[in-house]
């Protein structure tokens, strides 16, 4: 038999789950096909196109409908895509030549390529200095570019292999050094570094996000999956708290504040910032194993993750590596929306 004390539980913790989901789930698939890997994806919301980095070109979608508008070819070992729309260019990070492609956002056709370090891998724009940015793996620096003439101005001595980056309110530019554990704090104009932030409860970050009304740095660290949460200023960790595994991007929705982990297991773990220092399990949507990176929309709210079908063979020897094949025609972009 109910009584009136039991029910009243019922609906506290109905009440308690209603406020910690977000009502977020996989809504559609953008199929592209082919074969070849993948990693980033990034949106310019204002023309509502999505740039698919696909092993030697990029695929130019639209955002609402999924079409395939276009291809940027010959583009080997492409990571990543930024856009300066105030110039109608639009960069790709090319990690096999060590190079940028620079061409038309609006044609898609190639303007020039660009020298810049050794194993380009995050691409990423700077609207106050007017500069893109690389992170380069192999020479552990960041090469800086003028977006109008596509001319290389400059190197950061990262000193690490660089990641995710976002642009703090203070106007420095904050990168996930991958293999120092460290977050890397630059000026986009000088070419300064100015902070170096010991990670210290985890290793291996990845996904970098921000909320710039209360200045924290969300990390996304794969060794001992956690989200960090840091004070951009001085470097402390607020806390930290469990992701999936795999992540490898991170985004922030500053209207929800929700904050998004794209993890190759196959989940996008989600927290709810309630305060600059109070963080709750939103609940984690499952999306597919392979989809690693992301991009946030801000018109329309949706996450969008590239995946692919994979499969993995056991190693020959023992110790060795399994082997994974990409199934043909598998590769598609996941749509994550509101329900």
């Amino acid at each position: 038999m109910l009584t009136i004390k039991s029910v009243l539980a019922f609906f506290f913790l109905a009440a308690l789950l209603f406020q910690g989901g977000t009502n977020y789930k996989v809504t559609d698939r953008y199929p592209i096909g082919g074969v070849g890997g993948f990693d980033y994806v990034a949106i310019d919301s204002s023309a509502r196109r999505l740039y698919v980095s696909h092993a030697t070109q990029v695929e130019v979608l639209d955002a609402d409908s999924g079409k395939v508008v276009g291809t940027i070819p010959d583009t080997p070992g492409v990571h990543g895509a930024a856009i300066a729309s105030a110039f109608k260019h639009g960069f790709t990070s090319n990690g096999r030549e060590n190079k940028v492609s620079m061409f038309d956002s609006t044609t898609l056709a190639l303007i020039k390529k660009i020298d810049v370090g050794k194993g380009p891998d995050g691409i990423y724009y700077d609207p106050k200095t007017k500069r893109v940015f690389t992170n380069n793996h192999g020479s552990h620096d960041i090469t800086a570019i003028d977006a109008a003439t596509g001319e290389v101005v400059g190197t950061v001595p990262a000193k690490g292999d660089g990641e995710q980056a976002i642009i703090g309110a203070d106007g420095l530019i904050y990168v996930n050094s991958e293999d120092t554990a460290e977050v890397v704090a630059f000026d986009p104009k000088s070419l300064e570094v100015k902070k170096r932030f010991p990670i210290g409860v985890a290793k291996t970050p990845t996904g970098l996000a921000y909320d710039a009304k209360t200045n924290r740095l969300f990390i996304g660290c794969r060794t001992e999956p956690k989200m960090v949460v840091m004070d951009a200023a001085t470097g402390k960790v607020i806390n930290s708290f469990p992701i999936a595994a795999g992540v490898d991007y991170a985004g922030f929705d500053p209207d929800a504040h929700l904050i998004f982990f794209a993890c190759g297991s196959g989940t996008l773990s989600i927290y709810r910032e309630k305060s600059a220092d109070v963080y709750e399990d939103a609940g984690a949507v499952t999306t597919q194993p392979s989809a690693k990176t992301m991009a946030f929309d801000p018109k329309t709210r949706k996450v969008f993750l590239p995946a692919a079908e994979i499969t993995e063979t056991p190693p020959a020897q023992p110790g060795g590596r399994p082997t994974r094949t990409q199934k043909p025609g598998s590769f598609v972009v996941l749509v994550v929306a509101k329900s």
